[in-house]
């Protein structure tokens, strides 16, 4: 009797906008399921967590606090991050105070700093009466000042990166604040991993990365820096050949900060960040050029030419970057030459290069030869 093979079925891809594309996504938290959605669209994807988040750092003093504000319940209730309101509803249902907190936070006034806060609050089964829409600490602060804390038991849930000065801004205006930390934000599992996605990226060997947390972009960052690779990144971002993509304002503003080129997601949650990368590689955003056979696009595995992904070697696909690059111009045989891996002082070594890469894009008069000058790309609206 013969059986047949155990393997995993391929992914359900929902359409082919990433093909091509290898995408780093550098988070911990819910990376299976980012990964998962990017490869149904035919992306290729990498993961490297610049930070992990350490859970219940301290139970003993986050259930003692639960206990006082089920003693004394608050009047305001402040939820700054999902997971982190998360994880203290889970903790405070494991101590079997979930009943009891629920009942506590009943005539408070809840208020969550962006959409994945509010979503945690409403898994818990309450309602968010405000929502910071800039999901920023400084919005919320000031709203709340606005209608007045003075007197008031405010219960503020605080995030991974730690003080946002929420908890000094409502207690100089008059309130009684309850401080929780349910989480911080810890160290890389693999520092080396973190530090080779880095250079990968100031080499071109990505399309995207994309961020869910603010420390997280900033860590990954910094691993940048000391790799000496942050203007690299750069650089290929300005030339839009690196799409940095951020799944809020607060997640970018490291990336701002470091003047990179970032798209941010609209709606802050993770589906609107995979709709973001797909809609740009997918939906005509990416740099192209119109050429005499079709649209012409860069992937780091390849090109989408007319629609279609044609994968390239590293080779291949440095030369066409060159000749896209020009615009139309004319490259010279030196310049080519110098993007060239071990070429050494061959002649011949252009010629080779161009002839593999007009057969791998099927024989289409896309690269012209100009005599005695070089090679371009043969586009319809030259540079």
């Amino acid at each position: 009797m013969t059986h047949a093979p155990d393997t995993d079925p391929a992914p359900r891809l929902l359409s082919s906008a990433l093909a091509g594309c290898a995408i780093l996504i550098a988070v911990d938290r819910r990376s299976s399921e980012l990964t998962a959605a990017l490869e149904r669209h035919g992306a290729v994807v990498q993961q490297a967590a610049a930070l992990t988040i350490e859970s219940h750092i301290d139970d003993a003093t986050l259930i003692s606090r639960t206990r006082e504000l089920i003693d004394a319940p608050p009047d305001i209730v402040v939820a700054t991050t999902g997971v982190g309101f998360r994880g203290w509803m889970e903790a405070a249902d494991e101590a079997g105070l979930a009943d009891d907190l629920a009942d506590a936070f009943r005539c408070a006034q809840i208020v969550a700093r962006g959409p994945k806060a509010r979503g945690a609050i409403q898994q818990a089964g309450l309602t968010a009466d405000w929502v910071a829409e800039s999901e920023t600490a400084a919005e919320l602060g000031a709203y709340l000042v606005a209608e007045g804390v003075a007197g008031k038991r405010i219960a503020v849930q605080h995030h991974g990166s730690g003080a946002d000065g929420l908890d000094e801004l409502f207690a100089s205006h008059g309130a009684d604040v309850v401080s929780l930390t349910v989480y911080r934000w810890g160290p890389p599992p693999d520092p080396a991993v973190v530090r080779r996605s880095v250079l990968a990226a100031a080499r071109g060997e990505y399309d995207a990365v994309l961020f869910t947390s603010a420390p997280g972009a900033a860590g990954w960052l910094a691993e940048a820096g000391r790799a000496d690779a942050l203007d690299a990144i750069r650089a290929r971002a300005v030339q839009r050949r690196l799409l940095m993509t951020a799944v809020g304002p607060v997640t970018a503003e490291p990336l701002v900060e470091a003047g990179i080129e970032t798209l941010i997601a609209e709606r802050g949650r993770l589906g609107s960040l995979v709709r973001a990368v797909v809609t740009y590689f997918g939906g005509g955003h990416a740099p192209a050029r119109a050429t005499s056979a079709g649209r012409l696009e860069l992937r780091s595995a390849g090109t989408v030419l007319d629609g279609r992904f044609i994968p390239l070697s590293p080779t291949g696909a440095d030369v066409l970057a060159a000749l896209f690059q020009a615009g139309g111009g004319v490259v010279s045989r030196a310049e080519l030459q110098r993007v060239l891996p071990r070429s050494g002082q061959s002649p011949h070594a252009v010629e080779m290069a161009i002839a593999r890469l007009r057969e791998s894009l099927g024989g289409a008069d896309v690269i012209k030869t100009v005599v005695k000058r070089g090679y371009r790309l043969n586009v319809e609206d030259p540079a």
